[in-house]
């Protein structure tokens, strides 16, 4: 931790400033389209070998720090991963992505990887639609969206046949990024979906003809949406299940998230069995990582033991930020950036678009 790198100052600022890579760590602070600053956003539309050497050689300025200095390790790691990946554009999608995000299990971390998802995949270039589709509503209170009664939601979608595109709203932190909000009344959903023809079905149907209607009026296509469920496996979360071609499941790092994974996983085929041939477990991330403790360790090592292909190499820590994000009605991405969440999320979307772009969906 000797290293002097005062003299270096100047060049690494350049080599930052040319990358686009924030300039200070407020929470909040306004955003370029692509989610960098305004000031510093990259002219470029891909990365060139150029950028390449300039990550490297800012990551080289970074001092090295062993197991003997915990704290200065992490924030050494963190530097790195910011280097890595602050800037860049993700790989779009040959198709659009259609992913619901489910475990029936409450509290493992489902709605706050969605919005953090869509969020960092939005601020890379993509273009996202969130589907909240749980009653409480806290995936549009996370990404600052309108929800109150008098909002077109998804309630209205699904029970009265109200289009898909009447419902969307922006995100107003960051562009390219799209939600249809949920209400109160969609707690009643479930019983009102009953006596419904093809109830199963109404998701999808409402998904389909707005993607038709995004094309025929020109708008650009989705690249990614993300479906938030509620924790159950009611008639909400087999519709979720039926719009999607793939599931993402989050899984609490603690004993208790691993007990209903199974269940989660027989439904999951019984949906494919007789509702939607396309669906499969596609990813798997861990949550609430904590690397203190041996049973975090351990529940994520079994984890991968049962799951290697599927599972995110990036876990998502616990962090304060992250609960603090939604209470300022925004995502931890926005709300502080260089956080080791909103880097772990960011490391975690990356991988989620390699993976479509060299064929490891999970299947």
């Amino acid at each position: 931790m000797s290293l002097d790198v005062r003299t270096r100052r100047p060049a690494v600022r350049g080599l930052a400033s040319g990358l686009g890579w924030p300039s200070d760590s407020s929470p909040g602070r306004d955003t370029s389209p692509l989610g960098w600053p305004a000031e510093a956003a990259p002219t470029v539309s891909r990365e060139t070998e150029a950028d390449e050497e300039a990550r490297r050689q800012l990551a080289s300025v970074v001092p090295q720090a062993d197991d003997s200095t915990p704290l200065a390790q992490e924030l050494a790691e963190n530097a790195r991963r910011r280097i890595d990946l602050h800037g860049r554009r993700f790989p779009a999608p040959t198709r659009t992505r259609v992913i619901t995000v489910a475990n029936q299990k409450g509290g493992v971390g489902k709605t706050t990887s969605t919005v953090n998802l869509a969020a960092a995949l939005a601020q890379a270039g993509l273009t996202v639609l969130v589907l909240d589709n749980d009653p409480q509503g806290n995936a549009s209170t996370a990404l600052g969206i309108d929800h109150h009664a008098d909002i077109p939601s998804i309630y209205d979608v699904l029970v009265d046949g109200v289009a898909m595109a009447e419902a969307v709203q922006e995100c107003p932190d960051i562009p390219g990024l799209l939600c249809v909000p949920a209400t109160i009344d969609l707690a009643g959903a479930e019983i009102e979906l009953v006596p419904m023809v093809a109830r199963e079905m109404r998701l999808r149907s409402a998904l389909s003809a707005y993607l038709k209607h995004r094309t025929a009026s020109g708008e650009p296509r989705l690249d990614y949406v993300l479906v938030d469920c509620p924790p159950s496996l009611g008639l909400l979360t087999v519709n979720a299940f039926v719009v999607a071609e793939e599931v993402l499941i989050p899984i609490q790092c603690e004993y208790y998230a691993l007990e209903g994974l199974s269940q989660l996983l027989k439904n999951i085929e019984l949906i494919k069995a007789h509702l939607n041939p396309q669906l499969h477990v596609s990813t798997i991330l861990l949550t609430m990582f904590d690397a203190r403790t041996r049973l975090a360790a351990q529940v994520a090592d079994e984890v991968r033991t049962h799951f290697s292909e599927i599972v995110i190499r990036s876990t998502i820590p616990r962090s304060v930020r992250i609960s603090e994000a939604p209470s300022h009605g925004q995502t931890v991405m926005t709300y502080d950036p260089v956080s080791s969440g909103a880097l772990s999320y960011l490391a975690a979307a990356r991988e989620l678009a390699d993976r479509s772009v060299s064929g490891e969906e999970g299947r």
